[in-house]
């Protein structure tokens, strides 16, 4: 089992920035990728980015050269920073680990006024 904790959330104006982290417990060294996914309102959750164990990283178009995921093994945490945030950046986001299961994070909410 692998249990996931999602902070840093909040309400920031548009064009400000929020750093993410998700921090992971349990049966940690079965952890292979690790992303974040968000669901705005009435929407489908999606993928904003992933990270490999070796670091290598994916991300949706919608964020790419504003958003940057990274992961700290050795905290057993991965960040997801996030710049020039618009009103559309506005949704729960989920941190997720890929094990030989799926496991999701509680979600932590962000909000971008503009």
């Amino acid at each position: 089992q692998v249990q996931l904790v999602e902070s840093g959330g909040g309400l920031v104006q548009a064009g400000g920035s929020l750093r993410l982290s998700c921090a992971a417990s349990g049966n940690i060294y079965s952890i292979g990728d690790m992303g974040w996914y968000r669901q705005a309102p009435g929407k489908q959750r999606e993928l904003v980015a992933t990270i490999s164990r070796g670091g290598n990283t994916n991300y949706a178009e919608s964020v790419r050269g504003r958003f940057a995921i990274s992961r700290d093994n050795a905290k057993n945490t991965v960040y997801l920073q996030m710049n020039s945030l618009k009103p559309e950046d506005t949704a729960v986001y989920y941190c997720k680990a890929y094990t030989h299961n799926i496991y999701w994070g509680q979600g932590t909410q962000v909000t971008v006024s503009s």
